[in-house]
Formats: structure tokens, sequence, C-alpha cells
């Protein structure tokens, strides 16, 4: 029996205003998060590969040239991660049954809770498979087709979240408690920076 096809969709088009600068630029262990997530992403042999981009797009498109994505412009990137999932969305195939949407501000992201979430996913995949951190269901998520007219939309400026919570039966839930810190703030990136490898570090400091 063939296996169900994946697509991946990393999202990267936010302008990380709260943050200061492009969040998708920071780097772990020397390389981008916006890279990392591709590259595990891409390990989990999607069909299709997208990375929609927004805000500073020729910067972030630069940092993956070397990964075999397609890249998608979500020109009203300012209406939250419901436009990049949409325009995501619209651009996959017939023969997609899920979409695995991941972000760039998880800088505890590995490669096996991803292969995680196919497995889950591929055991029943008329239904969704989500992370579980910080008492929700998010992203990482690989969402099953039958959501996708319903993503496509863009009504949710919260991306997958709503949908999820409002699915929360149909969903197979993966624990993954690290993803519960993101880089929103120079708070948070700098407490991140100071228990991990996130870096550069100021060397002044």
């Amino acid at each position: 029996m063939t296996a169900p096809r994946h697509a991946l969709l990393v999202l990267a088009a936010g302008a990380s205003r709260r943050l200061g600068e492009p969040k998708q630029l920071l780097q772990v262990d020397g390389e981008s998060l916006v890279h990392r997530a591709l590259r595990f992403g891409l390990a989990t042999d999607p069909a299709q590969a997208m990375l929609v981009l927004g805000a500073g797009a020729d910067q972030v498109r630069a940092a993956v040239a070397d990964l075999p994505v397609t890249p998608l412009v979500c020109e009203n990137w300012q209406a939250g991660l419901g436009a990049s999932l949409a325009i995501g969305v619209k651009a996959l195939g017939e023969d997609i049954a899920g979409a695995l949407v991941v972000l760039c501000d998880q800088p505890a992201l590995d490669g096996a809770h991803l292969q995680a979430l196919v497995a889950a996913w591929r055991k029943d995949p008329a239904q969704a498979a989500a992370s579980a951190y910080a008492g929700v269901l998010g992203v990482p998520a690989l969402l099953p087709r039958a959501w996708f007219e319903e993503l496509a939309s863009g009504r949710d400026d919260r991306g997958a979240r709503e949908l999820l919570r409002r699915h929360a039966p149909q969903v197979s839930a993966v624990p993954a408690p690290g993803l519960a810190h993101d880089l929103d703030t120079p708070a948070q990136r700098e407490d991140w920076r100071a228990r991990s490898s996130l870096g550069p570090k100021d060397p002044s400091g």
C-alpha cells in the first residue's frame, strides 16, 4: 500500500517587529532558524516543499538558496499566519493528502519530532497530528486535506492553532514540551542564548 503523500509548508513571512530583527535569520549552531526548519522538514521526504515569504523576502530566500524549496511570496503577510497558510495550501497539488506546517521561531525544534508527526498522521491520514506543549495543540502540525478548504480561506490570523482547538477530537497529539519556547521578544532571545547555542553572542557581553 502506498503511503499518503504530504507537503512541507514552512511559514517565514513575519516581520519580527517585537524582536527587532528577523527571527528567521537567527542562528543555532551556525545555521539560521529558517534553514534549520526547512532542512528538518525536507528530511521527512515531502512530495512538495514550500517556503512562504513576506517581510525581508530576499534575505530569507538567500538564506536557503542551497535547499530544494519553492518560494511563495505572501503579499498580505501583515494579515497574520492565516494569510501565509492560505497561500501555501492553495499551491499544493491534488495528490497531497496532508500539509506539514512548520514555523521559524521554535529554536528547540528537531528533525525527530517532525518525523514523529508524520508517523502519527500516517496512521490515520484523515486526521491531524499536532505538537502538544504548554497545554495546547500547536505547530508544527500535519493537517489533513479535508481542512485545506478552510485553511485556504485565510480567515484566522492565528493560523492553524484555532483550527486544531476546534477539531481537537480529530488530532493526534505528539508531545514536544520544548517547543513552548519561542523567540518573539528580545528577552526571549536573550533567555535562550543564556542556556543554549543560539548565536552569535555579543562579544562585549
